[in-house]
């Protein structure tokens, strides 16, 4: 007997356990109080609601990169000293721009004046000796002279050219030229041009510093093939092209984009599983610095996706949420998933869960901020 009073009381315990159950998965399905709104005739008139249901639409999905602006090792010019020296004068700032062949400083050093001198003395000790080769070579023809005494003649000729020579092209490396020095003319000073037109990007020397030809004084750019060097992830390599369009846009100004077309993907993948894409800017910029970060967009393909207009999306505590008509006048704010934007859509990953549902449109923030008030009430 008590088995069996056991049994029909286990029986009616899960009966009622199935039904608590139930009723919790209704009540689960119902809108929660918190998230849903109803309008009064005047609340709804005064919103200009509209609602409309998810559809399709061709959208591009975008891929978001970042990187700084390049210089190729042509274009980027530093500027030294082959034989060091001192500082004179220049008026160099950073950020200057320079022609091709302007003045850059001026260098003084006595090391300058010695080399003039020796090409002076070289040049004059050639001529002695290419006279006495000339003479003993006559001697030597007539056997008025011993070969030895003709060759030791010819060697100290040909030795005097060859050092005429080298310090020809000494002069030349500094820029002076070797057919302008006469005597009387020795320059204790030279002069440093600029090898390309551009801009000054680095000046490391001072007034009177004396400066090691292995010291750099001042680093030139050639703006016309500044780039922009991005950083790609190994997965996404495939989805670019050389000759893409781009747009890139630095921290400080994001309002201004910059069009770019991409020139060269590296085949080489980092240790960060990530690989370097270089970019053309279509037009160059003064405010497009060497180093300067930037962030890039790139369209990489497009496909129909489950839409919403940007209007209908609100945004709260860090997440999108839409709203959707659940009677007259009565709304409930849903989450939504969001994926790419683009010409005021914006797509909708998780469209299934608002299948022929009508959304809120137009003035949603304007629920949201009613629904907050009532929160506070």
């Amino acid at each position: 007997m008590k088995n069996i009073i056991l049994i029909i009381n286990i029986a009616l315990l899960l009966t009622s356990c199935g039904n608590d159950n139930k009723q919790s998965d209704a009540e689960n399905e119902q809108p929660t109080q918190e998230n849903t709104l109803t309008l009064t005739d005047e609340q709804y008139k005064n919103a200009a609601i509209e609602t409309a249901k998810i559809f399709t639409s061709n959208i591009s999905s975008v891929l978001r990169l970042n990187g700084k602006i390049d210089v190729p090792p042509q274009s980027l010019v530093s500027v030294s000293v082959p034989l060091g020296g001192y500082l004179k004068s220049t008026k160099l700032l950073p950020g200057m721009h320079i022609r091709k062949g302007d003045p850059l400083a001026v260098m003084e050093d006595i090391q300058y004046i010695q080399l003039q001198q020796d090409y002076l003395t070289t040049k004059a000790q050639l001529s002695l000796t290419e006279s006495e080769y000339n003479r003993q070579k006559e001697l030597n023809q007539s056997k008025a002279t011993s070969d030895k005494v003709f060759e030791q003649a010819r060697t100290n000729y040909q030795t005097q050219l060859v050092l005429l020579k080298s310090l020809e092209e000494k002069l030349k490396l500094i820029g002076l030229n070797p057919q302008r020095i006469r005597t009387g003319t020795i320059s204790k000073s030279i002069n440093i041009y600029s090898p390309i037109s551009g801009f000054v990007s680095e000046v490391n020397v001072n007034i009177g510093k004396y400066v090691n030809p292995s010291d750099i004084l001042f680093e030139l750019v050639n703006p016309n093939d500044i780039h922009l060097k991005l950083t790609v992830f190994e997965k996404d390599i495939n989805k670019l092209d050389v000759g893409q369009k781009l747009l890139a846009y630095s921290n400080n100004h994001p309002q201004t984009k910059y069009p770019l077309e991409v020139i060269l993907i590296s085949k080489n993948i980092s240790g960060q599983n990530a690989a370097e894409v270089h970019c053309q800017f279509e037009q160059y910029d003064k405010n497009l610095l060497p180093g300067m970060f930037m962030n890039a967009e790139i369209e990489v393909s497009a496909h129909n996706a489950n839409v919403l207009p940007e209007e209908a999306i609100v945004r709260f505590e860090n997440k999108h949420y839409v709203f959707v008509e659940k009677g007259k006048q009565t709304f409930e704010m849903k989450e939504v998933q969001t994926g790419n934007a683009e010409n005021n859509l914006v797509e909708i990953i998780n469209a299934e869960q608002f299948d022929n549902e009508n959304i809120v449109v137009k003035n949603a923030y304007t629920l949201l901020m009613a629904l907050k008030n009532k929160a506070e009430d």
